[in-house]
């Protein structure tokens, strides 16, 4: 269905956007949450449109050999699913022309209003091999194939808009510093003839773009932003004006400081966030919008269920999913216990480990980096087996890719499945390979406990606990990101570690590992199998406190009244 009312007049660019799993054009947390934005703005009735990458190799198909390593296969997808538009857009790289071409997909809300996203795609006939490959493997290639799609998203995507018949765009939503180059696009269209950067009319335009353009920053670790050499800029786009007063450091283009040097509203993903994001772009007043997940995409059938007979109006209206406290502990449990069985249904068809349904169920699942510490839980295995036998059993489920050019994150799967391998006979650990939306919503619904172990604070603001929350399921977590904002000790789950800490990384790490198994054997296993009542009545909370605030509608009308509306 078409829908004529929805102009965009909100341009939302994101290097990946994930709409549901049979589109794999995404890679992890932050194509899901541009997805959930736009979902968001669909159900809100919104006037946005989503502008990304056709990526029609996908990230990778992770595979895991018999040594526990990760190996990656193309996964190539079907996108049938999308529409071919006419569309076409040129752009200039290296002073060759490029076609770029878009599929459309149109997101349908709760009210049938529809938000379309528009997939580019440089795989056209007349771009030679290497431009034609451009909108194909998402995060692949070297310094020069990633910022040859960063051209494309950027400018590539503002121009196709424009062929679209958007020429009433009030606000550019840059979803990170990929999409900064739409900026240098609309600058370019700015300008009514020579001038020079220093100009007062340069100065003019620049204003202008500020008063349209948002720049929403997700990475808290610095060296995570893309930064391009100057001679590799000056060579795929030489026509570019870059060189604007302040803005190059150290003959390197940093994308983070482009997208914030034309934006007048910036912001991190967390309130903590906000602070390191001002440590790390000390030039521009950084605001703050905690993240959400879209409520109706997260919440298993199951719960969806129990909330449409208690609480009828939780699917346009997430706020109202504080009303849980009206459903019962045992509605809640039984519900949980449904989904429960649907995933160890899944891992036995998946790994032939039966898993018991009343056994203490442990989730994990993220991008495999060293800072996510996705090993902490079994820091001391001697430790772990010993509450494990002694105070509750326990059953730990795991999942996730690493970057494929991330030796380290992949050593880190390898060593989980050593792990798995060496206790096999003392406690029950399963890894369930190429994690994605599909085994994320079984895998987060399903546990017992989510856990979350980054290093603080490199975590910008994580969402797998927001969608645990939708389904009951408590968080466990180092207090970073989101959680500082989330966490109420018993009522929505536990920390692990403190909220600061003057430690070097490996006694931080043994720190926490040790605060970790004592709340374990001290808190939570105790609360699990000697006071059900109890859990379930954190359940409870978490769903009431967390899932009612921690969504892409409460996230997504933040930005409406600090970035979108504003003049």
């Amino acid at each position: 269905m078409n829908n004529t009312e929805n102009r965009g007049k909100i341009a939302y660019f994101s290097m990946e956007i994930a709409i549901k799993n049979s589109i794999k054009s995404y890679s992890g947390g932050l194509g899901v949450l541009a997805g959930d934005t736009l979902k968001a703005a669909a159900d809100l009735k919104m006037p946005m449109v989503g502008v990304t990458l056709l990526n029609n190799q996908g990230y990778f198909k992770q595979i895991i050999n018999k040594n526990g390593e990760q190996e990656e296969e193309p996964d190539n997808y079907d996108y049938s699913k999308l529409k071919k538009t006419d569309a076409e857009a040129i752009v200039s790289i290296e002073g060759n022309e490029v076609k770029v071409g878009a599929w459309k997909y149109e997101i349908k809300g709760e009210k049938d209003y529809f938000v379309p996203v528009y997939f580019l795609d440089t795989d056209i006939e007349g771009n030679n091999e290497e431009y034609r490959n451009l909108t194909g493997n998402l995060y692949g290639g070297d310094d020069r194939y990633r910022f040859m799609q960063e051209i494309i998203l950027g400018r590539g995507g503002v121009k196709i808009l424009s062929s679209l018949g958007y020429e009433d765009i009030q606000k550019y939503h840059l979803n990170e510093g990929h999409a900064a180059l739409a900026v240098i696009e609309i600058f370019s269209q700015f300008k009514p003839r020579p001038l020079t950067l220093t100009s007062k009319r340069a100065e003019e335009i620049i204003e202008k773009i500020r008063e349209k353009c948002i720049f929403t920053t997700h990475t808290p670790v610095e060296a995570g932003h893309d930064i391009f050499p100057l001679d590799l800029v000056e060579n795929l786009q030489p026509e570019m004006p870059y060189r604007f007063p302040g803005l190059i450091k150290k003959d390197f283009l940093n994308m983070s400081h482009l997208a914030a040097y034309f934006s007048f509203y910036i912001n991190g993903v967390s309130r903590k966030h906000q602070k390191v994001s001002t440590e790390i772009l000390p030039d521009y007043k950084i605001s703050s919008i905690t993240n959400g997940v879209h409520s109706k995409t997260w919440t298993s059938p199951e719960f969806k269920e129990l909330f449409d007979k208690y609480i009828p109006g939780w699917r346009s209206c997430s706020l109202s999913l504080r009303n849980a406290f009206n459903i019962s502990p045992k509605e809640i449990w039984d519900a949980h216990q449904k989904t429960k069985k649907r995933l160890l249904d899944y891992v036995e068809e998946k790994t032939g480990k039966n898993l018991s349904e009343d056994i203490f169920t442990i989730g994990f699942a993220r991008r495999f980096a060293t800072y996510k510490r996705p090993t902490l839980l079994f820091n001391d295995m001697d430790e772990l087996i010993r509450i494990h036998k002694e105070v509750g059993r326990m059953q730990i489920i795991i999942a996730g890719k690493a970057h494929p050019k991330d030796s380290a994150g992949k050593q880190k799967i390898k060593e989980v499945h050593e792990i798995m391998k060496n206790y096999e006979n003392d406690i029950d650990i399963v890894f369930l390979p190429d994690y994605d939306m599909r085994v994320a919503k079984l895998l987060i619904p399903g546990v017992d406990i989510w856990l979350n172990t980054p290093l603080p604070p490199n975590e910008g603001s994580g969402t797998s606990g927001m969608k645990a929350a939708h389904n009951g399921v408590p968080h466990f977590s180092t207090l970073d990101g989101w959680w500082l904002e989330g966490f109420i000790d018993r009522k929505t789950g536990w920390s692990i570690g403190k909220k600061e800490g003057s430690s070097s990384p490996e006694e931080l790490t043994e720190e926490d590992s040790a605060d970790l198994y004592y709340r374990l054997e001290d808190r939570i296993l105790p609360r699990y199998y000697n006071t059900p009542d109890r859990w379930r009545e954190t359940m409870r909370h978490t769903i009431a406190i967390n899932a009612s605030f921690f969504n892409s509608e409460r996230m997504l009308r933040q930005y409406a009244q600090e970035a979108y509306l504003q003049k």
